[in-house]
């Protein structure tokens, strides 16, 4: 079960890094930009989980595959990006099992050391969101996970569903593979059905300026 839960993680890691990779590409930057984002959307996430638990230095820092996939990931993209663009839907794919994975992985670490059921989920949630966070930050937009998109949500819902099981005394297999799961089902039902959670509307004027109106009214 380890065995392939690492495989799982490095194959979610790929998926990741050849997101964030495309990122930099839709930004012209450079080979060093473009390496920066790869990994950082890969490995991002991981670091910012372990760095929350207290677990030092970050696996991704102690186990250097992580970068050599992100590395990888991003000299793909680099040298192919017209032929992966064109099969972005395999790459979709790739990166809804590489969010459940991650989910679950954060999300089994936080049942591991005692987390309650808001704990596991926003553990798992940063570890599967934290590194697109960090890309769309770095290249200074709006997150895309509180923008648009059913991505954080579908993650929620895995760990939610995960929390749920570890209370009513499942094994550990079957609430890690409920995570994983769940968060690649909606996931996936999201991109086949263009699900989104309804938007915020925008105020006609400033909170400021409708105050000063109502004042002048009254």
């Amino acid at each position: 079960m380890e065995n392939a839960l690492v495989l799982l993680d490095l194959f979610g890691t790929l998926a990741f890094a050849i997101s964030g990779a495309f990122k930099a590409v839709k930004y012209e930057l450079d080979l060093l930009g473009l390496m920066v984002l790869a990994t950082m959307t890969g490995i991002g996430g991981g670091i910012v989980r372990d760095i929350l638990c207290g677990s030092l230095p970050p696996a991704a820092l102690r186990n250097e595959i992580y970068f050599f996939v992100c590395i990888a990931g991003g000299i793909a993209v680099y040298f192919l990006a017209p032929r992966i663009a064109r099969r972005w839907d395999i790459v979709l794919f790739a990166d809804a099992v590489g969010l459940g994975v991650f989910a679950g992985i954060g999300g089994i670490k936080g049942v591991d050391m005692g987390f309650g059921f808001m704990g596991v989920i926003l553990l798992g949630t940063l570890t599967a969101t934290g590194g697109g966070v960090i890309r769309d930050i770095l290249v200074s937009e709006i997150p895309m996970v509180i923008r648009s998109d059913f991505y954080a949500t579908a993650v929620i819902i895995g760990c939610a569903a995960m929390a749920a099981v570890n209370a009513a005394g499942a094994p550990r297999v079957a609430v890690l593979g409920v995570c994983i799961g769940v968060t690649i089902l909606c996931r996936l039902l999201a991109m086949r059905f263009d699900l989104s959670l309804p938007k915020v509307k925008s105020l006609p004027e400033s909170p400021t300026q409708m105050t000063r109106r109502r004042r002048t009214k009254d």
